[in-house]
């Protein structure tokens, strides 16, 4: 695909924003010069987008595409069902008893990668450094590294759902 230039060569912002928040629709080939500041700043138009990159294990990348992503927040009735629709928890069984399934590599590949990278990081900076943050802390001690991570990306899921809902 060829390159969208302009006369002084940058990408106009809106095609700026709209090429970084969808990137899985084929608007990943169109370049801008700026790389990933322009996400930076891409991301940092919107309100909403700027309250998601406050949250730890979110930043411009998993920002920008949750939003994109996410389009009708009316197709999930809670963080819960969205964490599932991504693929990190499993999808309620139903009935009066609260049965997760077994998580499955169904959803959105995409999202889930960038939430489990971005938990990861997190978690290797806490390590480093001394785990700050009671939660972690408590469950890196009872739970496998791993788990401790997809937990938390579970959870930054749930967060970035509370926040887009209100």
């Amino acid at each position: 695909m060829a390159k969208l230039e302009v006369e002084n060569g940058d990408v106009p912002n809106p095609c700026a924003v709209r090429c970084w928040l969808w990137p899985s629709t084929g608007w990943r080939s169109i370049r801008t010069s700026a790389g990933s500041s322009g996400r930076s700043k891409a991301a940092g138009v919107d309100r909403d987008a700027r309250r998601l990159m406050e949250v730890p294990c979110v930043g411009p990348m998993i920002t920008s595409t949750a939003l994109a992503k996410m389009a009708d927040l009316k197709l999930f009735r809670s963080g819960q069902d969205f964490a599932a629709w991504i693929g990190l928890i499993g999808k309620d069984h139903g009935g009066s008893k609260h049965r997760p399934a077994r998580i499955s590599k169904q959803g959105d590949r995409m999202l889930r990668t960038l939430l489990i990278n971005g938990a990861s990081a997190y978690l290797r900076h806490q390590r480093n450094r001394g785990v700050s943050d009671p939660w972690p802390r408590a469950l890196l001690a009872r739970r496998l590294y791993k788990v401790v991570m997809a937990a938390l990306a579970a959870k930054t899921a749930r967060i970035i759902w509370a926040m887009l809902e209100e």
